[in-house]
């Protein structure tokens, strides 16, 4: 394990962990908030100690969470999470040439501690992939220095709140406070016109399909504003996609 020695070691590893201290504590309220809803979904403290350590995602965490309880059929709780975490497959095509380079299960573990924030951050700061050995490790040691401070901030605060979802009063309106991150965490990344049509498109189209049963509207919802979005890329002047010309 040497080279995890020399990552941990590395300037840029704190460099980092330094870069997403600043997001760290809407990560940890979110981790929080998931951690309280397993709880109050019905789950035990087993399953959702089980599912904040293996399953790392908190969207698709709260979109399952009610299929679960609701005893949805497997394909549509998988189909959801599925939709929910389909923006890591263009994170992964992304980062594909970063990381060509690690061996498959260096690149597995990458992958699974990849969140929006983390992929965010480390992007802004690394616009293009290193080519050369010192570059490369430069850019592993930041991501590694990341992806600890999110993982902790998620994990540690997701296992508080499991542990205190049974103090809380569900008069709180945990769910509501849920909607207003989501929301807030919505305006954020809707920071171009044709990510705005895209909200405004999956608003519209999860509102015509609230009727759909087991919350299917929200799949449906993704699907039409992926599909509308794919088709307008290629029609759209590159200045409106947020893109240069």
């Amino acid at each position: 394990m040497f080279f995890l020695r020399e990552i941990h070691r590395h300037p840029e590893f704190p460099r980092g962990m330094r870069a997403t201290a600043g997001v760290a504590p809407g990560i940890a309220a979110w981790g929080l908030m998931t951690g309280v809803a397993m709880v109050k979904s019905g789950m035990s403290v087993v399953e959702a100690v089980a599912m904040t350590l293996l399953v790392y995602a908190g969207s698709s965490q709260l979109a399952a969470i009610p299929l679960i309880v609701a005893a949805a059929p497997a394909w549509v709780i998988w189909a959801t999470g599925f939709c929910v975490n389909l923006r890591f497959v263009v994170f992964s095509l992304h980062l594909r040439e970063y990381f060509m380079h690690m061996p498959r299960w260096r690149r597995m573990v990458t992958g699974f501690l990849t969140a929006d924030l983390s992929y965010a951050v480390f992007t802004h700061e690394f616009p293009e992939p290193a080519r050369e050995p010192a570059g490369r490790l430069a850019q592993e040691s930041f991501l590694a220095g990341n992806y600890f401070v999110t993982w902790v901030a998620w994990t540690g605060a997701s296992l508080a709140g499991v542990a205190l979802g049974n103090l809380i009063p569900s008069a709180w309106g945990l769910g509501f406070a849920g909607v207003l991150c989501l929301v807030g965490i919505l305006c954020s990344m809707a920071n171009t016109p044709l990510r705005i049509v895209a909200a405004l498109i999956a608003g519209a189209a999860a509102v015509a399909a609230y009727s759909l049963p087991l919350k299917l509207n929200i799949v449906t919802a993704i699907a039409v504003a992926v599909i509308a979005c794919f088709w307008l890329e290629g029609r759209v002047p590159a200045r409106l996609q947020g893109r240069a010309a």
